[in-house]
């Protein structure tokens, strides 16, 4: 077995490499960027090597940089990880080349099946199904047009390299595909460094199901069974189950069968998924071969009680596959939620900044964590905005989807915009619930997912204020003369009792607290109702309060004038509000369109002068590996852009000068 590895990758999965490493007495080599030098990842390893600047081209992209780190550390082999050089042959073939080995599949299996064109071509010899649609090296826009019009609209152009949803697109009208065809070769370009796509038939209601399959240096293949990884946005992949619901003996073994007989047609080794589109009608067809670790792969792991990291590094040091495909079996039911840092409000835009609070669920036999991030560490505009991978096991589907909202309900972040929320009504609606899954599940219950904006409930007014008057008498116990009259926070009065008001904001909506000191604890008053309460501060900004007769239990997380009240389940962030100091209603920053994230102007569309509807496309940001158009917020006129193409812009600019129409 190695001795010592390097990890070329960052965030969840180089921890999660460590972790096995570590298990298994293996020391650690951690890269990192400049961007990365605090990283979670950095402080897990037992060594850690700096390879460039916080831009992914210029450091986690960098081969030559990494190998030499490799060895000058001594490091006998190369786990990539997924992403970044995972699936780069060059990197395969070069790491081989300096006599190291490379923890993934042989460099000619990557360059089979790093051209979906290519891939799909063997795999029609292999006799592998697939999707009708253009697979050919044929690039003129106006001969993929013509493609598209004889396969049949909806079509889905996608990238030919890489994967993770980058460039794809789904085009339902001709005249759309031209404008389609361009952002989507604009992003595979800036992605992966290659512009080709392929054109396909979009299979409505279709079910994603990808197989996980091992291969060895001894000729064996297995499957581990299926993952349905349907539930996706922006062609990203948001859950993750395992098994599939619904798979049938019969089903799970033909696609097995067809994953291993794709795997073996281009002398497959190590971790790789193969990916199907499947149809209600039981038909599948092949999309794309994964030749690395997938994001997904936690849930395969709870269902079998392997550890595929540990598989891989066996593997990749000549042993044979540790189990044979009649020894695997499944055992009850896992599902993987991402959480990310985005805004699902605001079409998924990413978020970036510090983690002031973060408080995952307690891990059990039930329950794992798999992150890069800890809180105080920052979330930046450079990588992926994943904060974590949340995966529940139990023995039923049922039972694992209750544990997967209690898990969701108990997660706390303060700092960026997060999709916590959303996921807790998504592993809610009735459609996933009764797995009633496609790839149009999300669009398809926008009713439930983005619901209308409740008002707050009052017991989060109340709690608050309370966690308020619990930071007051923290602070007044710190005091430095411990026999000032001002630590005494009892409310005495020469005639009578003390009453104050604490006023919090959210949104547009102002309330008022007032408080009145009580024996044991507070009398709290909103809209004219009085309540007892009294609370008690726990670890990690946990308060167990009393609100009348109720006892409940909440986080409150202060910071600044901010006031995180997590509660049932739900968040909301309250603003304590100096009522002596209330400043203007601020500028009137109407005229302008203000940037969603940092990022760099990658086109512009409207033209200057011209008169725009509603919702019309303006130009487009390329943010953390991702296109984002900004649309006109109403008709009117686009007076002038502020940014050339290929400039870099800050959180908040303001991008054009627009006057709305009268």
């Amino acid at each position: 077995m190695f001795s010592k590895i390097l990890i070329a990758n960052r965030g969840e999965i180089a921890c999660r490499v460590i972790k096995t490493a570590r298990r298994m007495g293996i020391a650690t080599v951690a890269v990192y960027s400049e961007a990365d030098a605090n990283a979670r990842h950095v402080r897990m390893a037992d060594e850690a090597v700096l390879i460039g600047p916080p831009a992914a081209s210029e450091s986690y992209l960098r081969a030559e940089r990494i190998l030499e780190a490799a060895q000058a550390s001594g490091a006998q082999a190369v786990h990539p990880g997924y992403g970044f050089l995972s699936e780069n042959d060059g990197f395969a073939d070069a790491c081989a080349a300096a006599g190291i080995v490379f923890i993934g599949p042989p460099a000619s299996a990557i360059r089979a099946m790093g051209s979906k064109s290519a891939a799909k071509a063997l795999m029609a010899k292999a006799g592998v199904p697939l999707t009708p649609g253009y697979h050919g090296d044929n690039q003129d826009p106006a001969f993929l047009e013509a493609q598209a019009r004889d396969i049949g609209f909806p079509v889905l152009i996608k990238a030919s390299a890489g994967g993770g949803g980058k460039g794809m697109r789904r085009v339902d009208r001709a005249e759309d595909f031209a404008a389609a065809l361009a952002s989507c070769q604009r992003e595979a370009k800036n992605a992966f460094g290659d512009d080709h796509v392929l054109v396909e038939k979009y299979v409505l209601q279709p079910r994603h199901i990808e197989i996980q399959v091992f291969g060895d240096t001894h000729g064996s293949c297995v499957y581990l069974f299926e993952r349905d990884c349907s539930v996706q946005r922006r062609h990203q992949k948001v859950l993750e189950e395992a098994p599939a619901p619904g798979m049938t003996r019969e089903r799970r073994a033909a696609m097995g069968q067809a994953a291993v007989d794709a795997a073996k047609a281009v002398g497959y080794v190590g971790a790789g998924t193969v990916e199907f589109i499947a149809n209600p009608d039981g038909s599948f067809y092949f999309m794309e071969m994964n030749t690395r670790l997938q994001v997904e792969h936690p849930v395969t792991e709870m269902i079998t009680g392997l550890d595929l990291v540990e598989w891989q590094l066996r593997v990749a040091v000549g042993e044979p596959l540790p189990l044979r495909q009649d020894q695997l079996t499944i055992d009850g039911h896992a599902i993987e939620a991402r959480i990310y840092a985005e805004d699902p409000d605001k079409g998924f835009l990413p978020s970036t900044g510090k983690l002031l609070h973060l408080s995952p669920p307690a891990e059990t036999e039930h329950v794992r964590v798999d992150t890069g991030v800890e809180q105080g560490d920052a979330i930046t505009p450079h990588y992926d905005p994943m904060i974590a991978k949340l995966i529940v096991w139990d023995a039923t589907r049922e039972a694992a989807l209750a544990r997967m909202r209690q898990a969701l309900a108990h997660y706390r972040v303060v700092g960026v915009a997060n999709n916590v929320e959303f996921l807790s009504r998504l592993v809610a609606v009735p459609s996933f619930a009764h797995a009633e899954l496609d790839t149009a599940l999300i669009e398809r219950e926008q009713a439930n997912l983005f619901p209308a904006a409740a008002p707050v409930p009052d017991e989060v007014w109340l709690l608050a204020a309370l966690a308020e008057l619990q930071r007051e008498a923290a602070a007044a116990r710190q005091a430095a003369d411990r026999d000032s009259p001002w630590r005494m926070l009892d409310g005495w009065r020469l005639n009578g009792r003390a009453t104050r008001s604490l006023s919090l904001r959210h949104g547009d909506v102002l309330r008022e607290v007032t408080v009145q000191v009580a024996p044991g604890g507070h009398e709290l008053g909103l809209d004219g109702r009085t309540v007892f309460a009294r609370g008690t501060a726990g670890p990690n900004s946990l308060l167990h309060a009393q609100l009348g007769e109720r006892r409940v239990h909440a986080t409150v997380v202060i910071s600044g004038e901010r006031r995180h009240v997590f509660f049932e389940g739900r968040s909301w962030p309250l603003a304590l509000v100096d009522t002596l100091n209330v400043g203007g209603a601020g500028e009137d920053v109407e005229g302008g369109l203000k940037a969603p994230m940092p990022g760099k102007v990658i086109a512009l569309i409207a033209q200057v002068g011209a008169k725009v509807d509603k919702g019309a496309p303006l130009l487009v940001l390329e943010a953390m590996k991702m296109e984002h158009t900004i649309h006109a917020p109403k008709a009117g006129t686009l007076k002038a852009f502020r940014y050339a193409v290929g400039d870099q812009v800050v959180d908040g600019v303001d991008l054009v000068d627009f006057e709305a129409a009268a």
